[in-house]
């Protein structure tokens, strides 16, 4: 039985990326050693880091004057290394979910944190509008997509101060507008590769303004000095982020991935608004095109086991909702196939045939 990917991390790899890896693991570029034996010194290897960096850079139109970083340690060591490398004074934080939250929380060690506004009053289910950035801080913060709630921030703001956002689980779905953001950061285990890489876009002169003493291996400046190789990288993920860049050039790049993208969105989003059995949980406007959240609606709450055995029985795979939110999560990353999308939306109709 084919199976259907909707994990929402980590993510689905395009079949040929897979197929790829699987080759340089056994023999990486004909050295007869494997990629994860060879030394992150090879220059072998180093064709490969450079490669990635440069398509990274290639693919969103990254300007002058940033830097891109592979580092490890994910996300969550990003919610420590963003104030430790440029919370001065006070910085400003948009409250739109669970990592948005943690993210907060780790600032609060390093200065004084404004929280500008929050959804929680509604469970993160939509994103706060009409609220004021305030132009005294060092940076303001913000979480692009939620992948436990299904909200989105679709389009680049304009910000008064430094922005830093970031995009685990949006980066290369959409056009960026890289030059609105002082940094963007994020895990690469939703669009890009495997766990085990956190890419750190950059613009250098926000760095060098803080008046604490940052730890070697904490500095921003450090990696970019050292190309991100200070110490040994991650050389399969960055082999896997190479891969996968190289994917969507032959796609058509990011514009490409974004038209995809909104086509298998509106796929399943149509069939939830169709279907009496399901509904949405999240604000219309604000709805993710990344993680579809979605549940039984009241007179069918007691189905939802069912659905979700009757769904693992014709493939789909990762659809468990969230606890947070429950009910069922589709999570369409950019290496999702729309037939897999086409196939959801057949098993729930389907189900709706038989059960409603």
């Amino acid at each position: 039985m084919k199976k259907h990917n909707f994990t929402a991390g980590p993510c689905i790899l395009a079949p040929s990326v897979l197929e790829n890896l699987s080759k340089a693991v056994l023999d990486f570029d004909g050295s007869g050693l494997s990629l994860i034996e060879v030394s992150h010194r090879d220059a072998a290897y180093d064709v490969v880091h450079n490669e990635a960096i440069s398509l990274f850079k290639e693919l969103l139109n990254i300007p002058e004057g940033y830097h891109v970083l592979f580092l490890g340690g994910g996300a969550s060591l990003q919610f420590c290394m963003v104030p430790f490398n440029l919370l001065n004074k006070k910085a400003a934080y948009l409250e739109t979910g669970v990592w948005a939250k943690k993210a907060l929380k780790e600032a609060q060690l390093f200065g004084e944190v404004i929280t500008v506004a929050s959804s929680a009053d509604k469970n993160y289910a939509y994103y706060p509008k009409g609220y004021t950035i305030p132009k005294d801080v060092d940076y303001f913060h913000i979480t692009t997509n939620n992948t436990i709630y299904g909200t989105e921030i679709h389009e680049d703001m304009e910000c008064p101060v430094t922005l830093v956002a970031d995009m685990s689980s949006d980066i290369f779905s959409r056009p960026v507008d890289i030059k609105k953001y002082g940094m963007i950061y994020g895990g690469a285990q939703k669009n890009l590769g495997p766990a085990g890489v956190t890419f750190v876009i950059i613009r250098e002169d926000i760095l060098g303004k803080v008046d604490r003493k940052i730890p070697t291996m904490l500095d921003y400046r450090t990696h970019i000095k050292e190309n991100s190789l200070f110490n040994t990288p991650p050389v399969f993920g960055i082999f896997a982020i190479r891969e996968t860049l190289r994917w969507m050039k032959s796609l058509g790049g990011v514009q490409k991935m974004y038209e995809r993208n909104q086509a298998k969105a509106k796929l399943l989003y149509s069939e939830i608004e169709r279907n009496p059995m399901f509904q949405g949980t999240a604000a219309v406007e604000d709805r993710s095109l990344m993680n579809v959240c979605f549940v039984m609606t009241d007179k069918y709450k007691e189905k939802e086991a069912d659905f979700m055995t009757f769904a693992k029985s014709k493939g789909m795979v990762g659809i468990k909702g969230h606890r947070s939110v429950g009910g069922f999560r589709a999570s369409l990353y950019n290496a999702l196939p729309i037939e897999s999308v086409q196939a959801l939306v057949d098993c729930m109709q389907e189900f709706e045939k038989a059960n409603a």
